[in-house]
């Protein structure tokens, strides 16, 4: 998910999208730990999504 996608969200949407990014992280890190996981780039990818989303929150929490 792209800065620009995210822009383009709610806030409730966002809060939503940060919720399942992180259990989709929690899965991966589980996943890892257990040898099930093939594609280990899946992580970063979540790691940078989530701090995506944050950094758009903490963005509209100083502008309120």
């Amino acid at each position: 998910m792209k800065a620009a996608e995210i822009k383009q969200l709610s806030n409730e949407e966002i809060a939503v999208k940060l919720r399942e990014n992180e259990e989709e992280l929690f899965k991966l890190r589980f996943q890892k730990h257990t040898g099930r996981l093939e594609n280990t780039s899946k992580l970063g990818l979540a790691k940078r999504v989530i701090a995506r989303l944050k950094t758009e929150v903490n963005n509209r929490q100083k502008t309120a």
